[in-house]
C-alpha cells in the first residue's frame, strides 16, 4: 500500500511538472510572436481617464468604466484586455456604462483599520471572497487590494485603507483578504511596497529606513502575506527608499519579494510612479501603469542601443503573461453584471459590528435599553461617514446613517432634535464648495453650536445623550493636528455642555467616534461614560453601530493601533512627514507633481506599541485594547517544543452573563543581547467563536524559531540569540494574563538569495 501511494505521490508531481512546463512552453510561443511595439504594450498600460483632469479628445476606451486600469488586448495570441479596479474598501468603478440602463454598484465595506480591527481572519476571507464576486460579475480581473502600510504616524492621510502599526496584523488580515478574493478566480495586488507612510511628496519623498527596520516593520507584512497567499500581483510604491525609487530597486523586487519570500506573480507600480521605466523594468518591476508615452518611447530607445537586453524584457512579460493566462478574461467568462449585492450588504454589516471597538463603559452605560428616549447629536449621527476618500472609495447604491439605523433598530429617538440637524446639515451642504479634484478628501458640514439653555431643554426630556464625533480623510493629503487629530472648540463645548446637563440629571453620555484615523481622547473621556469606536464603517454604519449600542451585537473589536495621550508621544512625530527642499517639483503627469523631500525614520523598529511599552509612555488607549458587555478568563497555558519551533496553547472561559467573543493575543518578550529589544511584540492572536456564559475555547498557536528571531543588519541574517524567551497570552498589550518561559540556543536564519547584500 505504501508503494502505492509513493508512486501516486511521483506522479502527481510529475504532472504538475508538466503543466507548468507545458504552460512555460507556450508563454514563450506567445513572447516569440510578439513584434518590439507588442511587447512594449504589455509592460505599460494603456493610459488613464481622470474625470476633469484628461481632455475628452483623450479618452481611451474602457472595457470596465470607472476601473483604474486596462491592458492593451494583442488578438493575434488572443490576448484580452485585462482590468484592473481600486479598491481596498469595494470594487471602485463607474454605476453607469453608455448605453446600458443597468447599475454596477458596488458594496462599500467597512475601511481596513476596522476590518483589522475584528481580529478575525475568516471574517476577513469571507470579505475578501465577496470581493472577489462583485470584481468576478463586474468584469474586473485584478483587484488593487489589500493595502498593508504600517500606520507609522497617527496623521497618515491613508491610515483608514491600511490594517495596523504592526506587520503581523497586516501580513495575517492582508493574507486573509487575497485567499478570499482569489478563491473567485479574480487576482489581488497587495501594495505598496513599501514604505508609503505619508500622502505628503509621496511621489517623491526619500525616507531613509534602517535595514533592520524595513525587514523586521514594514517588510514583515508583505512578507507574511506572499508566503501564506500568494497575491497575484504586487505594486511598488510611489517614495524612495534610501535614495532610489522602491520600483526601480533589484534588491526589494527581485532578491527579496522572488529570491527570499517565493514570488511566483509579477509587480506593477503605483499610479505614474518612479522616473525611469528601464530601471524599473531592470529592477523586476514588470508592468508600468496606468501607462504613459514617454515610457513606451524610452523602453524603444534602450532596446535598440542595447541598454535594455531583450532578456530582460521577455521576462517582464512572461511574468505578465503568466497571470493574464489565469484571469477570467483571457478563459471567456462572461460577467453576469449581477453580484449578491444583497448578501453583501449583510456581511458588511456583521463585518462593521465585529470590528467596532468599545473603549470605554462606565456602570455599564451600555448597551443601552432603545425604550429609552434617546438625544442623538452631532452632525455625523446624521451624514455618517461610511469610508475614505480617493482610491479607497466606493460607488455604492446606498448607506445607512446612525439616524437612520437607530429607526431601523426601533430606537426611541427625539425627533425634534433630529429634525433640527437634518435641516441645519440641509442648508451646510448647500453652502459647502464643490469638489476641485475628483480625488480630494470630502467637505464636512461644520458642528452645530448649541447654548446651555439649549442642552438643557434637550436633556430635560431624553433619558441618553449620544454624541458622534466625525472625522473624513484620503488620499493625496495627510491629516493635520488642529480640527482633526485635536477636537475642535464646538466639539469640545457640545461634550462639556452634554456632560453637565445629563450628569446632574442623573443621565447617561455616549460618545460615538466616527472617525478613519487616531485621534487625541485623553483630554476629554472622562466626560462620557460610554465611547464606541466605530471607525468608517462601510454602508451599512447606521445598522451596525445600534446593533452594538443595543446589545444585539456584543462588541469584540480590538485596537490595532495605539491612542496616545499626546500626539508627541508618537516618536515618529518627531520627522513626520520630514523635510521639503526648495526644488521645482517633479513627476510624470501635472497632478502628481511633488518638491523633492527627505524623511529620517529615526525610531527605528520602535514603532507604535514596541515605543509606547519599551519607553514606558501611557497611552490614552494601547494597542490590542477593546472592553465587551462580558467577561474572560485566561487560564491553563501550556508551552512545548515541536516541529522544530513551539506549541502554545491556553484555555479562554466566558465568566459573564452574555455571549462574546475574545481576541487572544500573544506576545514575545525577547532577552536583551546584542541586540535591542522592544519590551515585547506580537506574534500570533486568535479570535474565539461566540462563547455562551460559562463555555470555555481552548486555542493553539505555533510559534516557528524563526517568529523569536530579529534581524542583524551586520551579519545579514534573522537571529534569535541565546536567552530565556517568555511567552505572553493577553487581552491587550498592557494586559498580560498568562506567561511562560522557554530557554532558547541561539538560532540563525541567512537568507541564501540575500547573503551579501546590503539595504542602504
Amino acid at each position: 500500500m505504501k508503494k502505492i501511494f509513493t508512486i501516486a505521490a511521483v506522479l502527481f508531481l510529475a504532472g504538475n511538472m508538466l503543466a507548468q512546463k507545458t504552460k512555460e512552453n507556450n508563454i514563450d510561443k506567445m513572447i516569440e510572436k510578439l513584434t518590439l511595439e507588442e511587447k512594449i504594450n504589455i509592460v505599460v498600460g494603456v493610459g488613464f481617464n481622470m474625470p476633469g483632469i484628461t481632455p475628452e479628445s483623450e479618452m481611451i476606451e474602457e472595457k470596465v468604466p470607472g476601473a483604474a486600469g486596462h491592458s492593451f488586448a494583442i488578438n493575434r495570441i488572443n490576448l484580452p484586455t485585462t482590468v484592473l479596479a481600486d479598491g481596498p474598501a469595494g470594487v471602485r468603478i463607474t454605476p453607469e456604462r453608455p448605453n446600458d440602463d443597468k447599475t454596477y454598484y458596488a458594496t462599500a465595506f467597512p475601511i481596513a483599520s476596522l476590518m483589522a480591527s475584528t481580529w478575525d481572519t475568516a471574517l476577513m476571507q469571507e470579505v475578501g471572497q465577496a470581493f472577489g464576486n462583485e470584481s468576478k460579475e463586474y468584469g474586473v480581473d485584478i483587484l488593487l487590494a489589500p493595502a498593508l502600510n504600517i500606520h507609522r504616524h497617527p496623521l497618515t492621510g491613508r491610515n483608514f485603507e491600511y490594517y495596523s502599526e504592526d506587520p503581523v496584523v497586516s501580513g495575517k488580515m492582508a493574507a486573509a483578504f487575497v485567499r478570499g478574493v482569489q478563491s473567485e478566480g479574480v487576482g489581488t495586488s497587495i501594495k505598496h511596497f513599501v514604505a508609503n507612510n505619508q500622502e505628503t511628496n509621496r511621489t517623491t519623498v526619500n525616507a531613509i529606513i534602517s535595514e533592520r527596520a524595513l525587514r523586521e516593520i514594514y517588510l514583515k507584512g508583505f512578507e507574511i502575506a506572499v508566503k501564506e497567499a500568494q497575491p497575484w500581483t504586487v505594486m511598488s510604491s510611489y517614495n524612495k527608499i534610501n535614495g532610489v525609487y522602491a520600483s526601480q530597486r533589484h534588491d526589494l523586487l527581485t532578491s527579496i519579494l522572488r529570491g527570499e519570500w517565493g514570488f511566483e506573480g509579477f509587480v506593477m507600480t503605483d499610479w505614474f510612479a518612479g522616473d525611469d521605466a528601464v530601471a524599473q523594468m531592470k529592477a523586476g518591476n514588470d508592468l508600468l501603469m496606468p501607462g504613459i508615452e514617454k515610457q513606451r518611447e524610452a523602453i524603444k530607445s534602450a532596446i535598440e542601443d542595447g541598454s535594455l537586453s531583450m532578456e530582460i524584457l521577455d521576462q517582464n512579460i512572461g511574468r505578465i503573461l503568466n497571470i493574464y493566462t489565469q484571469t477570467l478574461s483571457y478563459k471567456g467568462y462572461k460577467p453576469t453584471g449581477n453580484p449578491d449585492l444583497e448578501n453583501h450588504k449583510e456581511l458588511a454589516r456583521k463585518a462593521a459590528a465585529q470590528g467596532i471597538i468599545l473603549l470605554d463603559n462606565k456602570d455599564n452605560t451600555l448597551p443601552l435599553n432603545k425604550n429609552n428616549k434617546t438625544a442623538l447629536f452631532g452632525v455625523a449621527s446624521y451624514e455618517t461617514l461610511i469610508g475614505g476618500t480617493g482610491s479607497g472609495d466606493v460607488n455604492n447604491a446606498s448607506e445607512v446613517s446612525l439616524f437612520e439605523g437607530s429607526q431601523n433598530n426601533e430606537m426611541n429617538i427625539d425627533e425634534n432634535l433630529a429634525n433640527t440637524y437634518l435641516e441645519y446639515i440641509k442648508i451646510g451642504k448647500e453652502n459647502l464648495p464643490p469638489k476641485t479634484f475628483f480625488m480630494a478628501p470630502d467637505q464636512q458640514v461644520s458642528e452645530k453650536d448649541w447654548t446651555p439653555e439649549e442642552v438643557n431643554q434637550i436633556a430635560e426630556r431624553t433619558e441618553l445623550a449620544v454624541y458622534t464625533i466625525g472625522r473624513t480623510s484620503g488620499e493625496f493629503q495627510d491629516r493635520k493636528v488642529e480640527n482633526d487629530f485635536l477636537l475642535n472648540d464646538k466639539e469640545l463645548n457640545t461634550i462639556k455642555l452634554l456632560s453637565k446637563a445629563y450628569h446632574s440629571r442623573g443621565k447617561k453620555l455616549v460618545v460615538i467616534l466616527n472617525i478613519g484615523g487616531v485621534i487625541e481622547t485623553a483630554s476629554w473621556k472622562e466626560l462620557a461614560d460610554a465611547i464606541l469606536l466605530a471607525w468608517q464603517p462601510g454602508q451599512e454604519a447606521g445598522n451596525a453601530i445600534t446593533d452594538v449600542l443595543t446589545g444585539k451585537v456584543n462588541p469584540s473589536g480590538k485596537l490595532t493601533m495605539t491612542f496616545p495621550v499626546n500626539y508627541e508621544d508618537h516618536k515618529s512625530s518627531e520627522n513626520f512627514p520630514g523635510r521639503e527642499f526648495d526644488l521645482p517639483p517633479v513627476g510624470n503627469i501635472s497632478f502628481m507633481e511633488a518638491k523633492p523631500a527627505e524623511v529620517k525614520y529615526e525610531e527605528g523598529i520602535f514603532v507604535g506599541y514596541r515605543h509606547f511599552e519599551t519607553n514606558k509612555v501611557k497611552t490614552s488607549y494601547p494597542f490590542g485594547y477593546g472592553l465587551s458587555y462580558t467577561t474572560f478568563d485566561y487560564s491553563k497555558l501550556k508551552v512545548k517544543e515541536k516541529s522544530g519551533g513551539y506549541e502554545v496553547s491556553c484555555t479562554i472561559k466566558n465568566t459573564g452573563s452574555t455571549p462574546g467573543k475574545e481576541v487572544v493575543q500573544l506576545y514575545i518578550s525577547a532577552p536583551q543581547g546584542d541586540l535591542q529589544k522592544p519590551v515585547r511584540e506580537l506574534k500570533a492572536f486568535h479570535k474565539t467563536g461566540l462563547l455562551q456564559p460559562g463555555e470555555k475555547e481552548t486555542i493553539t498557536f505555533s510559534l516557528s524559531k524563526y517568529d523569536l528571531a530579529s534581524y542583524h543588519t551586520k551579519k545579514s541574517a534573522w537571529i534569535a540569540e541565546t536567552g530565556t524567551y517568555k511567552i505572553q497570552i493577553g487581552a491587550s498589550v498592557e494586559e498580560i494574563n498568562l506567561e511562560e518561559s522557554i530557554a532558547l540556543a541561539c538560532f540563525i536564519h541567512k537568507p541564501q538569495i540575500y547573503q551579501n547584500f546590503r539595504l542602504a
